[in-house]
């Protein structure tokens, strides 16, 4: 689930997750020991996590937001950028093996490639395409400007070149180049099969572009099927790697970029970053302490695996791939401490959980009580006025603070934001002097010259504040503001529209939310379910959701080429047959409606272009499946194969029983032949369970390149085993490990909207020395790693040490970045500018006091240890865990001077760009791609997510 800021708040919210990994980078013998100090045995990667990195390495576009993780580490690293197939391709195999000499799987490895996606995540990855289409085309005009200016002042630089891979959107199914991914996978794996030991007794299986599904949640339906089988080991470990938001804003992923290290090695040669683990297992323990609150109901009895589903559900509201964006929620405004904070609150008034995963197949909707959200989420939107008044006013004092820079920075209210790097002396008289040409060394420099201009350019122009392009038409926060939201989001004029509206929409996003609950614990409840609007409702309008009946048609998955043409930008119609071009880009096309060249991004009340809402039309199935059935028939071979689902593929060294069993059961002479499935024998496969048939490729048996002969590898069609109903729970037999988290490890801090300001990251006045300051993402309590340099309110009321923290937007004054003040000031006044309340250009507020009130508590651990011990205070206390302990806080009080920068009532170079009557920004740049595989795998055993 690609959330932005998800990954940062897990991990700094229970920090014990995340472990450093131990890499020895000199072993070349994948059999060794694993230096981590324990075997995994089998390991799944999200290829498109991969893919990516491999294809664009450099990351020249800032505003991407994401990095790669691992479910149990981290892994970063950069690549030169490649400019053919063959390259990216080599990136791919030196990735994997060097993830592989991590993990060092012993009986599975498993490789996913996104195929195709229900409709429900089209939406998103038709709004990425278009959006990266129009980036790129942007940039490129402006890199043209630069090199004709370079051209004319002499300065020459090297030639754009001709690359296959300068479009990125061709990471979709059904293109020629994840068509020959495949091929050349199958190739990798034969070889490293036939000629590495550490693959020697390994089963591989290859889940292509082909095979329908998003990688992660193949992999997630690989898993839960083998947890139901007959003889499953439940303490088989796996390890799973995807991609995880990280970066929750431009200005830390701008660092990031800073940071990143120039490679100058050759293109197969690998960049390294620190990686690390993510164990799951112990993120449970944290979660079965943080969740519990005494505010049950009577004869109410507590079980974890109902609290991390219901975690998992709440954690939907504040963002998933599937659904547009609630307005109320942001995770960097502490959204899911927020969440936490009410389902505690208020789980007494709730009546219970809020959904039953146990259920998730029952057709009356017993997976989720409806009543109990409707509960939920209103009590959440009972927040929203404290949250869009106190965001509106940061927004504020953040463009004060920034138009006072300007005007410091300049003297005339102007500044040249992207200025063109001048050469200190005459670059035609130095070329002439040395003959009329510029040396290799000077064209290298000049040209590096003019990438960072380009990178330069791409971080400022994504910042409409800073260029005057300031639209908020709705004003969250200010008097009417719903209705303008109803009125300019969905153009409903009336009283009356608005509420007709209002219950259409959150009908729709009721829809998607169970539509989400479903695709993440069972599978795809329906592959052409979409939600119909570009906008989200408020979490106050859920009202009546029990009167919601939730009807889904299963349907069935797009063809390749149909999924392309429902994502892709005219501008990447070259990835499909010429037929199917035609379709996007000829007059005559029957739906060049869904291809506009242009659209509105909507930046209304947003500062970054990334944030922008896209206001594509959708895809209207029928017409376009009408319109594809009829050139379907003008595909050549190979075309066919690539709009065709294939099942996955199965690779074993053909020296393994398991391959001689398979072999001979489907011919008695030792070859394939074209016979039933079978059920794979669980003893010889290392517990995987499913049925194989034979490979009907036959140039995908062993590698044709002699790398592997047809007798070092076989190759079958593997199908999982049937479908039986999920375990949403720990599996009997289970070895639970050693528990870790305690009481005192959980940090709950001060809610955003309560906090009066957190202590700025560039200047330490309060003693603390730097590296005990750890950022508190979510909160604006002040508080660091263990509580330390509180400079406001920070009461503390805890058991056994748990700290409170304001919410995000009950705080009053919003961080000075320069100066850790928090005195306020009276607020500047702008003609144009909405005025917060008295907040000065830099954003100080106030230091307050500082309480401590502390009591002592015992909790239980809910999980079924193996001797049948649980739920007792008096296991904790033996275990040194909820240990009890007092103490009173101490009152301080610190003030500090203030300045105001004054800048005359000018707005400087604000304007808003748009029509009064218009609500909608345009932006050019930025493109945000997210996508996160399930947190599924703990401390190397499986458990239910």
């Amino acid at each position: 689930m690609g959330v932005p800021s998800f990954y940062r708040w897990l991990a700094n919210k229970y920090p014990k997750i995340v472990v450093n990994a131990v890499e020895k980078s000199e072993e070349e013998d994948g059999t060794l020991p694993n230096p981590n100090g324990r075997e995994f045995d089998n390991l799944y990667l999200d290829m498109n996590g991969i893919i990516h990195p491999c294809f664009h390495p450099e990351h020249d576009d800032v505003l991407s937001k994401h990095a790669c993780f691992f479910i149990f580490f981290l892994f970063q690293y950069s690549l030169n950028t490649p400019g053919t197939y063959e390259e990216v391709f080599n990136n791919i195999f030196d990735y994997i093996d060097r993830i592989m000499m991590i993990v060092r799987p012993r009986k599975l490895l498993y490789l996913a490639i996104d195929g195709v996606a229900p409709r429900a995540k089209m939406n998103q990855q038709r709004t990425r395409r278009f959006r990266t289409a129009k980036d790129q085309e942007n940039l490129r005009k402006e890199e043209d400007r630069l090199r004709r200016q370079y051209e004319i002042e002499g300065r020459d630089v090297l030639p754009n070149q001709e690359s296959e891979v300068s479009d990125s959107n061709i990471i979709t199914p059904g293109t020629k180049f994840m068509f020959e991914l495949s091929s050349r996978l199958q190739d990798y794996i034969n070889m490293r099969i036939s000629k590495n030991l550490a693959w020697k007794h390994l089963k591989v299986i290859l889940s292509d572009a082909n095979a329908p599904g998003e990688g992660e949640h193949k992999i997630m339906s690989f898993i839960r099927l083998q947890r139901t089988c007959s003889g499953y080991n439940p303490n088989t470990s796996h390890v799973l790697y995807g991609l995880f938001d990280l970066i929750g804003g431009l200005k830390d992923t701008s660092e990031q970029m800073n940071n990143l290290e120039i490679s100058t090695l050759s293109k197969k040669e690998l960049v390294k970053k620190p990686h690390q683990f993510l164990h799951v297992w112990i993120l449970r323990e944290y979660l079965n302490i943080d969740l519990r609150t005494e505010n049950v109901p009577e004869k109410f009895i507590y079980d974890i695996e109902r609290l991390i589903d219901d975690f998992v559900f709440i954690c939907f509201f504040a963002g998933n791939d599937f659904l547009p964006h609630m307005p109320t929620l942001e995770i960097h405004e502490g959204a899911i401490d927020l969440l936490i904070h009410v389902y505690k609150q208020e789980f007494k008034n709730l009546g219970g959980y809020l959904v039953n995963t146990e259920k998730v197949d029952d057709k009356k909707g017993g997976n989720i009580k409806l009543k109990r959200v409707e509960k939920f989420i209103l009590a959440v939107g009972a927040y929203e006025e404290q949250i869009f008044k106190k965001r509106s006013a940061i927004r504020d004092s953040k463009l004060r603070r920034m138009l006072s820079d300007i005007e410091d920075n300049s003297g005339n209210g102007e500044e040249e934001l992207f200025p063109v790097i001048r050469s200190t002396h005459n670059l035609k008289d130095s070329s002439i002097g040395s003959g009329g040409k510029l040396s290799d060394n000077e064209i290298f420099e000049n040209t590096k010259a003019l990438k960072e201009q380009m990178k330069s350019y791409t971080r400022e122009i994504s910042d409409v504040f800073r260029n005057g392009l300031v639209s908020d038409t709705v004003k969250l926060g200010t008097p009417g503001w719903r209705n303008r939201y109803y009125q300019y989001k969905f153009s409903s004029e009336t009283e009356t529209d608005m509420e007709n509206m209002r219950k259409k929409v959150v009908e729709k996003y009721t829809e998607g939310v169970c539509w989400v609950l479903l695709y993440y614990f069972s599978g795809v409840p329906s592959w052409t379910w979409f939600y119909p609007y570009h906008y989200g409702p408020f979490a106050s309008d859920f009202k009546g959701l029990s009167s919601i009946k939730l009807i889904l048609q299963r349907g069935s998955p797009f063809k390749p080429f149909d999924q392309l043409m429902a994502v892709l930008p005219p501008t990447s119609a070259h990835a499909l047959p010429p037929s199917y071009q035609s379709l996007m880009t000829a007059d005559h096309s029957s739906i060049l409606d869904f291809y506009p060249d242009d659209f509105d991004v909507d930046m209304d009340g947003k500062r970054f272009l990334w944030q922008g809402i896209c206001k594509l039309p959708f895809i209207e199935e029928e017409r376009l499946l009408a319109e594809t059935k009829k050139i379907e028939k003008e595909l050549n071979e190979e075309e066919a194969k690539r709009n065709t689902a294939n099942a996955d593929k199965l690779f074993v060294n053909g020296s393994e029983n398991l391959a001689l069993r398979i072999t001979s059961a489907f011919s008695d002479a030792g070859s394939i032949e074209r016979k039933s499935s079978i059920k794979i024998d669980t003893d010889l496969s290392g517990d995987i369970n499913g049925f194989v048939h034979p490979n009907r490729d036959p140039e995908n048996v062993g590698d044709s390149g002699g790398r592997a002969d047809d007798h070092d590898v076989l190759c079958v069609y593997y199908d999982t085993p049937c479908f039986s109903l999920h375990i949403p729970r720990v599996l009997e037999g289970t070895v639970i490990p050693e528990l870790v988290v305690s009481e005192s490890d959980i940090e709950e801090g001060h809610l955003w909207h309560e906090s009066h300001g957190y202590p700025s990251r560039s200047n330490r006045s309060h003693g603390q020395k730097v590296e005990e300051i750890r950022p508190s993402v979510g909160y604006a309590s002040g508080w660091s790693g263990r509580g330390r340099g509180r400079g406001h309110n920070a009461a503390l009321n805890s058991q056994s040490g748990i700290e409170e923290r304001h919410l995000w937007h009950e705080n009053l004054s919003y961080p000075n970045p320069k100066n850790r003040s928090y005195e306020q000031v009276p607020a500047i006044r702008f003609p144009s500018i909405r005025a917060g309340s008295g907040w000065s250009p830099r954003g100080r507020g106030r230091a307050q006091n500082a309480g401590l009130s502390s009591r002592s508590s015992s909790l239980h651990d809910a999980t079924m240890r193996p001797n049948g011990q649980m739920n007792s205070a008096s296991w904790w206390n033996t275990n040194g865990r909820g240990a009890q302990r007092n103490g009173n806080g101490e009152n301080r009080s610190t003030s500090y001077n203030s300045r105001t920068n004054n800048v005359h009532g000018q707005t400087l170079s604000v304007r808003s760009g748009y029509g009064s009557n218009s609500n909608e920004a345009r932006g050019r740049w930025g493109d945000t791609q997210s996508k996160n595989a399930s947190l599924d795998a703990t401390n190397g055993r499986w458990q239910r997510y």
